[in-house]
């Protein structure tokens, strides 16, 4: 399967999280070819500031597996992980990291610069349908204006 189709998925997920009236972020987990866990952002659902995709799909994945890592899986989330995403992500030793549009007010770059947060095992690529992933992202912030 490619980086595309799985990063679909994750938009789907995105699309759900935007229904509901959430910052529109999806996140898929595949290990050896099979998505293990989904999550949307949940943030007002919940009333939880941690409710993030990336958070939800780990848990889920976390409990399918029933383990507290990941290095054989790899994440696919539309957005660019936070700093406190990106520090659930290092502790779980995922395996990879896609991810669709870059996030320069909130994402991990913004305070660990070029200096990766992640496990050093961690393989991370960007820029997967970037254009899609932003363009929800901003669909979303237009109609809240």
């Amino acid at each position: 399967m490619s980086d595309e189709r799985y990063m679909r998925m994750a938009l789907q997920e995105a699309q759900r999280a935007f229904s509901e009236g959430e910052v529109p972020v999806g996140a898929i987990i595949v290990m050896n070819d099979r998505v293990i866990a989904k999550g949307y952002n949940q943030v007002e659902k919940l009333t939880d500031s941690t409710a993030h995709a990336e958070i939800i799909a780990l848990t889920a994945a976390f409990n399918f597996l029933g383990s507290k890592y990941l290095p054989e899986a790899v994440l696919y989330v539309t957005l660019q992980p936070c700093l406190m995403c990106s520090g659930a992500l290092y502790w779980s030793k995922i395996g990879g990291i896609v991810y669709g549009a870059e996030d320069e007010k909130n994402g991990y770059k913004r305070v660990a610069g070029n200096c990766s947060p992640f496990h050093p095992k961690t393989s991370l690529s960007g820029g997967i349908l970037a254009e899609e992933c932003a363009q929800l992202m901003k669909d979303f912030f237009k109609a809240r204006r």
